[in-house]
């Protein structure tokens, strides 16, 4: 079992062995952290960090940890954990993952509600609108048997994000030959390489709204976990951003993250 940590400079990590930290965008860089691993070894696709953001790290387990029974991904700063916390103590261990997964198929994080805006409005609010309008095309012509679902993903207030989950290497294979043979697609058709700040990140934004089209097409089980957030929220300067974003059209844009 590994959980990879996607992580682009030096941080606390939990002590586990199945936390694995993997340093993001290493073939852009010089210095790796004592005790990461490169998402540059390998079979990779390290240079394309600054568009695929935690991405580069998944693909990398993709080619990389197949000889592991589970797979998953946390980021440096989020984890599924036990409770809603701050402490890496709290993190899901070992035991806990292959329990869950006696029960259901992918672990998830709790998913989050936006309430008053479906999830295809919130992206294109937040984000460059291109891209988004090109994925659902490549679905809707090369994916089709996935298009009911991201259509109902659309409609729908909740999603679960940051691109994180754990699951079974079967299953992962199987997930991350969609995520990536989407986006490489999708790759293709946009000008992401012009795209600025933020938006240059725009295929690790894409690929949320992935997950849930993945497990609802094949109605897959899951369970959802908490996060164990190693910085908090500052949650009033998230909803002004998120309400500027919804009723100041033509704002500056500030993502969800």
């Amino acid at each position: 079992m590994k959980i990879i940590v996607a992580a682009h400079k030096p941080y606390q990590m939990p002590d586990a062995a199945i936390y694995q930290p993997v340093f993001v965008g290493a073939a852009l860089k010089t210095d790796m952290p004592d005790g990461y691993i490169g998402d540059d070894t390998g079979t990779n696709m390290s240079e394309m960090n600054p568009y695929y953001n935690e991405l580069t790290a998944l693909y990398w387990a993709k080619y990389n940890l197949q000889d592991e029974d589970v797979i998953g991904l946390a980021h440096y700063r989020r984890y599924l954990g036990t409770k809603t916390s701050h402490a890496l103590k709290d993190v899901l261990t070992e035991v806990d993952i292959a329990h869950a997964l006696t029960e259901v198929d992918v672990l998830l994080p709790k998913h989050r509600n936006y309430f008053i805006e479906n999830q295809k409005d919130h992206y294109l609010n937040a984000h460059l609108n291109e891209p988004y309008f090109v994925m659902a095309q490549v679905i809707h012509d090369d994916y089709p048997e996935y298009e009911a679902a991201f259509k109902t993903l659309e409609k729908s207030t909740k999603i679960h994000l940051y691109n994180m989950g754990i699951m079974r290497q079967e299953l992962f294979q199987e997930y991350t030959d969609f995520v990536f043979g989407v986006l490489e697609k999708v790759q293709t058709q946009i000008p992401y390489q012009n795209y600025e700040g933020q938006d240059a990140r725009v295929f690790g934004f894409l690929a949320e709204r992935l997950m849930d089209v993945w497990v609802n097409t094949h109605q897959l089980t899951y369970k959802e976990f908490p996060l164990v957030t190693t910085e908090k929220t500052n949650w009033v300067d998230k909803g002004s951003q998120f309400l500027r974003r919804k009723f100041v059209k033509g704002d500056a844009k500030k993502t969800h993250f």
